[in-house]
């Protein structure tokens, strides 16, 4: 009898077993093959657009995936620096065998977790309400709450051109069985697919017909977490020592016009051509084959050539991923700039599998249809590691909160206070028929919910369920007080203009001053940044700011005047949020006169508040008056 049972060991995973144990749930992990835990049958990266924010929040709501990057990153760099503040982000090359190491020992080391090597096939349900999972080998746990996080192997499928087989990723085993237990008990199942790229030898590549890619300064590694504790850094230090990193390298191409005309002449074998393709894949990481169908007039497609490991000698081709046959890859990645011997050791393939339409899903992960059944990750038809992992941390939070009795703290996450709220509210109240994934675009309170302020927005939640510790709490608020000293002392502190003061404006490019100023107008000025304002203008010896703090402290004066506006925007929208449409309201909406789309997309979602509602696709303004008024009508019943 356990608190909460985990189906699955990848990165939703994880962060669900791990999250439910920290917070006292007795917790057992089930897991197809215990080798593969964290396993990265992708691309070996973290971070990116979007996605980097992703972890930063799961970072700063006591996650783990900021840490397991942290520890195998091989070559880390920043994205959009000469873009605003709201969407730049860190994305790190990282080593797959040392992040699954990290987070197998994080696993195997934590109170009130059991992990164990069993495939679960069928769920246990009574009276709408699951109560535990039958395994393969034929044993039987019970649980208060299930967190499913199947990945991409419920009854997955390989292919390969025509050629197709039962396959979970990079060749592993499927689970077979789930699936048929699943829709028993209520759920609907759907397929999608996504693809992945060949891996090439490296002593087979000739780079020096390639551009390198270095790594950003040095002094921005290591920045994904949020906290540096004694506990930590020996464990990073031991990790770092086996990558030696500084001999890393990675490199840029482009496809040729023999590349196109390759993939061109070989289109009737692509599985695009059959029934494969009425199987959604990715909107945006495409097959290599679906952009040259896609856009004919371009003359090249960029190409990333990244070895996935210092242990290893695979390299990822980043951009390039295909399910054409064999043969045709062959020719294909021989047509690359420096591949003309280039040799592959692993073909590219495509991958179909089961997931669960996400309109099922309440704004906490938990089933609509079944009480206690929580999911997370790409079986909610989501895409890529980040979106699994803060997926399986909510989910992993809210099942350890319902097993023990405390459902009252649940957590949900508004579209102002986290992408992870963006990413969970565009699933259950718009659903998607392709793989999801989290891009900056899709945040309209983006720069509210920057890389740099994420423990300011979501540590205190972690901290009241108990899932950060104190001695990270009391880190943190440290933090957060020594970057509000320093925005009021450049507030409040005053400046005469002065020659030297007019000499250094000149350097920084901006223009002079002949007034007296305060320093945080200094810093709105162009061309000024926090760091040459020190220079001249020093904070008190022992109040120096981190490189992390640093930026919060310029990014928060500089674009103080549009945070405010984006501040005060969020918070009117966030009280049509606190609306709530209770679930029995639903068999009274045929006596309001909705349109019928309205009606029937009300009613396929059944979204929790107003505000999901006027979210939904189809949903006009005036049905939601409409709706505002029959439940404020409802409520008003209830009180007499």
């Amino acid at each position: 009898m356990f608190d909460v049972i985990v189906i699955g060991g990848g990165h939703a995973g994880c962060e669900a077993a791990l999250a439910a144990a920290r917070i006292g749930a007795a917790t057992l992990q089930l897991n197809l093959y215990l080798d593969n835990t964290a396993l990265m049958p992708c691309n070996p990266s973290i971070g990116g657009a979007a996605k980097g924010h992703l972890v930063r929040e799961i970072s700063a709501m006591g996650g783990e995936q900021a840490r397991a990057a942290d520890a195998s990153t091989l070559q880390a760099r920043w994205l959009n620096t000469s873009k605003g503040a709201a969407v730049r982000a860190l994305r790190a090359q990282c080593d797959p065998y040392v992040y699954a190491k990290y987070y197998t020992r994080v696993l195997r080391n934590t109170k009130n977790l059991y992990v164990h090597q069993d495939e679960a096939i069928e769920l246990l349900v009574e009276k709408s309400r699951v109560c535990g999972v039958k395994t393969r080998i034929g044993s039987v746990y019970y649980a208060k709450a299930v967190v499913l996080c199947g990945g991409t192997y419920l009854r997955g499928r390989a292919r390969i051109g025509d050629v197709t087989w039962e396959s979970g990723p990079i060749g592993q085993n499927c689970a077979r069985k789930l699936s048929l237990s699943l829709e028993a008990s209520g759920l609907k199942m759907s397929r999608m697919r996504t693809d992945t790229t060949p891996r090439l030898k490296l002593d087979t590549i000739d780079t020096s017909e390639l551009t390198p890619q270095v790594n950003s300064e040095n002094e921005f590694f290591d920045v994904f977490s949020e906290y540096r504790d004694n506990a930590f850094a020996p464990l990073i230090s031991e990790f770092k020592n086996e990558l030696k990193f500084e001999n890393y390298s990675c490199w840029y191409g482009k496809t040729t016009k023999e590349t196109a005309d390759i993939i061109k002449n070989e289109l009737r074998s692509s599985p695009l051509n059959t029934e494969w393709v009425r199987v959604k894949a990715p909107r945006y990481c495409p097959s290599i084959e679906d952009k040259i169908i896609r856009f004919p007039d371009k003359e090249s497609h960029p190409v990333f050539f990244e070895p996935i490991s210092m242990h290893s000698r695979e390299v990822y081709l980043q951009n390039f991923s295909t399910s054409l046959p064999y043969d045709v890859q062959v020719k294909m990645v021989k047509s690359l700039p420096g591949c003309k011997h280039a040799e592959i050791m692993r073909p590219g393939y495509g991958i179909e599998y089961d997931v669960i339409p996400p309109e099922q899903l309440k704004s906490t992960l938990e089933t609509k249809a079944i009480g206690g059944l929580f999911s997370a990750g790409q079986v909610n038809c989501t895409s890529g590691y980040e979106e699994a992992a803060a997926q399986g941390l909510l989910a992993g939070i809210n099942a350890a909160l319902a097993a023990l009795s405390r459902s009252d703290e649940e957590i949900v996450l508004e579209r102002n206070e986290a992408y992870l709220g963006v990413l969970v509210d565009d699933l259950v109240t718009k659903g998607t028929d392709e793989p999801y994934r989290m891009l900056t675009s899709r945040c309209e309170h983006r720069l509210i919910l920057r890389h740099d302020n994420a423990a300011r927005r979501l540590s205190a939640k972690a901290y009241q369920v108990g899932l950060l510790e104190d001695d990270r709490y009391t880190f943190l608020q440290s933090k957060f007080a020594a970057e509000d000293f320093e925005i009021e002392r450049l507030k409040t502190t005053r400046v005469r203009p002065t020659d030297e003061l007019n000499s250094f404006l000149k350097s920084c490019g901006a223009p002079e001053v002949r007034d007296t100023i305060e320093l945080a107008d200094l810093l709105r000025r162009q061309g000024i940044t926090y760091s040459r304002i020190c220079e001249l203008f020093p904070p008190e010896r022992g109040k120096e700011l981190s490189r992390s703090s640093a930026l919060f402290v310029e990014t928060e004066i500089r674009y103080s005047g549009y945070i405010e506006r984006q501040e005060r925007m969020a918070a009117k929208l966030a009280n049509v949020d606190k609306i709530n449409i209770p679930d029995e309201f639903y068999a009274e909406l045929e006596t309001i006169p909705l349109l019928s789309e309205s009606r029937q997309k009300l009613m396929r979602f059944r979204p929790q508040t107003l505000g999901q509602a006027s979210r939904i696709s189809g949903v006009t303004p005036t049905d939601i008056q409409l709706l505002s008024v029959a439940i404020n009508a409802r409520n008003r019943r209830s009180l007499e």
